[in-house]
């Protein structure tokens, strides 16, 4: 399973990945600085995609994104994001807490109601399970 592949096909890059982790960073870092922050978020984005459980999360969440563009019946009658769809937000809970714990998971919930970047352009499951990747790998980066 190549997890980066699956984000590919949706239009997310590894770039695009710590572009958006830093669009809700509150740190006065500039420069250099910033720039080994981006390159050590790279690094655990890149760790994180290597697991099976989070490639087999968002290879779920591609699946249902799909499933749910080809059936427009029943509860899938749009690509909008559902209110009473909460299986996306079970995947990206899942995805944050199993990186980073609970802390993960505070973060995630702040990237998935800001829909920062990339993630204001991705069907319901994915912009889920990338928030709660980027959330949960922000989080990471500044435990270590």
């Amino acid at each position: 399973m190549n997890a980066l592949k699956v984000l590919r096909s949706h239009g997310v890059s590894l770039e695009s990945m710590v572009e958006l982790g830093f669009e809700l960073y509150v740190g006065e870092e500039t420069g250099r600085k910033l720039q080994q922050l981006k390159s050590k978020l790279k690094r655990l984005l890149e760790k994180n995609l290597a697991d099976p459980n989070v490639a087999m999360l968002l290879a779920a969440a591609s699946y249902l994104d799909e499933l749910a563009q080809t059936e427009r019946t029943g509860i899938f009658h749009s690509m909008r994001d559902p209110p009473a769809l909460v299986a996306d937000e079970l995947i990206g809970m899942s995805i944050a807490e199993y990186i980073a714990g609970k802390k993960g998971l505070f973060n995630y919930v702040r990237y998935d109601k800001a829909k920062p970047g990339i993630l204001s352009k991705l069907p319901p499951f994915m912009d889920d399970a990338v928030g709660a990747l980027v959330a949960a790998s922000m989080t990471r980066l500044f435990e270590e």
